[in-house]
């Protein structure tokens, strides 16, 4: 099986898992009797507390001789927090389960990345086609729990997710590729690994980086927590949102499938400057309340939202980053843009979905702006010399 057949299936596995959490956990915690507040109190912490808790288990991880061992301890640590939210009995015993999972869950992504980036260079496939993969496979996992909700009650969904990434556990440790984390047999100490930490910290141009992406996949937060609960109150079906929810993704495989050369040309930053914009515009329009048929098209926009300042920062983070702070340089990046900054703006979603209902999509667009700002500045600064060179 070639390393991008293997890293696909990883992604695939995992993402069927995502495809269920991202936009059903906040059904099963409102069956389970929780306000909006506390949602999204739920939702944001493992993301707040994310800028400690993902260098740390980065640094930890890079510890191991191989990239994937901590990978498999860090599932198996997922699905140890997701089932036990079956038998937590209320508000806080369930904050703590969510807070587990989701932290060991979220260490995987940029730990998987770094074998996935450099297997792509190495070996010349698009890293696109296996992260692609998992999220055909994000498809099909929230449109067979579309399904399944029609006719099972809501804790079906922490089962759903337990599932798989129990799978994840098992392929990291048998079929992910077995690559080193040093060069050398022995690892560096501890204190090495925290000082190339600290670099990067001192970076401008990465943190500067790293704080527009966080800006533009941070406007994601009330779509990922409420959309669902709002269409279904403007009288939209389960199935249909699953659809919806489809739509977005089906052009985030497209577009990491399918516009590898565009993407080439147009460079890291001018993707970022796409997203901010398309971000914009996106949330502006769902703040409205549009009808039915205008909420596909914009739902295509996630190309541009999600998957293109996604894709972009991948690369962006590689280039600035030197090869011995991999994971560090991702995982911060992670941390942030799937982390603090989308956890505060989850945390402001819960009171706004509360007090304004659709309208909270506004803040969002807000911060799209912002982004748009930061990845403008990114396109005014010139290469280092220290740099990798153009980002493919």
């Amino acid at each position: 099986m070639s390393s991008a057949s293997r890293l696909g299936l990883f992604y695939v596995v995992s993402y069927l898992g995502t495809g269920v959490s991202l936009p059903f956990i906040a059904t099963y915690f409102h069956a389970r009797g929780l306000s909006g507040a506390q949602i999204g109190l739920i939702l944001a912490l493992p993301m707040l507390i994310r800028p400690f808790t993902g260098p740390a288990l980065a640094v930890w991880a890079d510890g191991f001789a191989l990239r994937r061992t901590p990978m498999a301890w860090l599932a198996l640590g997922a699905g140890a927090g997701y089932i036990a939210m079956l038998a937590a009995p209320g508000f806080s015993t369930l904050l703590l389960c969510w807070l587990v999972g989701m932290t060991c869950l979220t260490t995987l992504t940029p730990l998987v990345d770094v074998i996935a980036l450099r297997r792509s260079r190495i070996e010349g496939f698009n890293y696109g086609l296996p992260r692609g993969a998992g999220s055909a496979a994000f498809i099909v996992g929230n449109l067979a729990m579309g399904a399944l909700l029609t006719v099972a009650a809501p804790s079906i969904i922490p089962i759903w997710i337990t599932v798989a990434v129990l799978g994840c556990a098992l392929i990291a440790a048998t079929v992910v590729p077995p690559d080193r984390v040093h060069e050398t047999e022995v690892a560096p100490d501890k204190a090495a690994r925290w000082k190339g930490l600290g670099a990067l910290l001192r970076d401008r141009t990465f943190l500067l980086a790293v704080v527009t992406v966080g800006l533009i996949q941070g406007t994601h937060a009330f779509y990922y927590g409420f959309s669902t609960l709002l269409w279904r109150r403007e009288g939209i079906s389960e199935p249909m949102i699953g659809v919806l929810w489809g739509v977005g993704v089906a052009v985030e495989v497209g577009f990491m499938w399918f516009a590898e050369p565009w993407r080439r040309k147009v460079g890291p930053e001018r993707l970022l400057v796409l997203g901010g914009a398309a971000a914009a515009i996106r949330w502006t329009a769902l703040a409205f309340a549009p009808p039915l048929w205008l909420l596909f098209p914009l739902q295509a926009l996630h190309a541009l939202t999600f998957a293109a300042s996604f894709m972009a920062s991948l690369r962006l983070i590689e280039r600035l980053a030197p090869p011995q702070s991999a994971s560090a340089a991702q995982a911060i990046n992670s941390a942030l843009s799937a982390g603090f900054m989308l956890g505060v703006a989850t945390l402001a979603s819960g009171p706004l979905f509360d007090a304004f209902g659709v309208k909270g999509y506004l803040v969002m667009a807000a911060m799209g702006g912002l982004g748009l700002i930061g990845a403008l500045r990114l396109t005014r600064l010139a290469p280092r010399s220290g740099f990798k060179g153009q980002i493919s």
